[in-house]
């Protein structure tokens, strides 16, 4: 007797409505996690300049002087400061829809890089507070441009926040800066994956522009926007372990497993040689070999097969003649 055999089914495309809820429940974290590691303000303050004396010893203190640029120039400092504001919630989730419906085969393994890679900068968020250039004490040479072109946008004196919502925003978490690495992750992708001339322009350029916004506009050091590369970097390496990890518990619990029945009865079982299966038709191989067993039997003497004995295309017809009939 034979049995349908059970298949392994390879993963398939995932859904929005999974996907969804998933991503919100990371994003919640991100912002739950940014507030909760808030840390002590001095100690954020010390963090904040020892960076910049860093810097200074390194003479790679870049904020400094693209500081001042948006400053002394609206016309580049207004701009600067609605990119810091809104690109960063808007490309992000553009490219992530995209890959959805366009990149099937790169989707899951872009999402999970982004996921782990945001988890890890929520680590660096509480292990190390650091106070932002801006909210620096004046004597070290920084202005903090959302204040200074806040009449132009809906931000206050408190980062990006809305105003009179600065509280529901943690001001200290600087390092590393996701801003910078979020639109490296867009721009990779764009790069990688994109086939129109300028959307591979636009993966390179988005992450150009987007460091040179958070340091102009004084919300992050340039070694702040290194350390978001290098949470990208890690976040990469570390997502084909995570998604290995996630099939694993997957078929840890049978109900998550994603296994079903073949549609094909057969598949799993030979017919050993000569047999037929009831019903199948004579082949024009197997009405040759019945004619010539015939004549090996009448040159015997012996009297035909019943099988041997009926002509060629007899037992198709008999196969097709209803039963009533036969």
């Amino acid at each position: 007797m034979q049995h349908a055999s059970t298949a392994y089914v390879p993963r398939p495309r995932p859904r929005w409505w999974t996907e969804l809820p998933l991503l919100a429940l990371v994003y919640a974290a991100y912002s739950a996690g940014r507030l909760v590691a808030r840390g002590d303000v001095s100690t954020a303050v010390d963090h904040g300049l020892r960076i910049l004396h860093l810097e200074k010893a390194l003479h790679i203190n870049f904020e400094h002087p693209l500081n001042r640029l948006l400053t002394a120039h609206p016309s580049i400092g207004i701009p600067a400061d609605f990119i810091y504001a809104t690109l960063h919630y808007l490309v992000t989730p553009v490219v992530l829809v995209w890959l959805f419906r366009r990149r099937q085969a790169v989707y899951r393994r872009a999402r999970t890089w982004l996921m782990t890679s945001t988890l890890l900068g929520l680590i660096g968020f509480a292990l190390m507070p650091t106070c932002p250039p801006r909210l620096l004490h004046a004597t070290h040479g920084f202005v903090d441009t959302m204040a200074q072109y806040s009449s132009y946008g809906w931000w206050g004196s408190e980062a990006s926040a809305p105003r009179g919502m600065g509280g529901m925003t943690n001001q200290y978490a600087a390092m590393p800066s996701l801003h910078v690495g979020w639109a490296l992750w867009c721009g990779i992708l764009l790069w990688r994956h994109g086939r129109h001339p300028l959307v591979r322009a636009a993966g390179i350029a988005y992450p150009l522009v987007t460091t040179f916004v958070v340091m102009g506009t004084a919300n992050h050091y340039f070694l702040d926007a290194v350390a978001g590369a290098a949470v990208m970097g890690v976040g990469a390496l570390l997502a084909g372990p995570v998604m290995r990890i996630a099939d694993r518990v997957t078929t840890r619990f049978p109900r998550f497993a994603r296994t079903t029945k073949s549609p094909i009865v057969s598949a799993g079982c030979k017919t050993s040689a000569g047999e037929r299966i009831p019903g199948q038709r004579t082949t024009s191989a197997d009405s040759t070999d019945a004619a010539a067993s015939a004549d090996a039997d009448a040159s015997a003497g012996r009297a035909p097969r019943a099988d041997a004995a009926a002509p060629a295309g007899a037992g198709a017809a008999g196969d097709d003649t209803p039963a009533a009939a036969r």
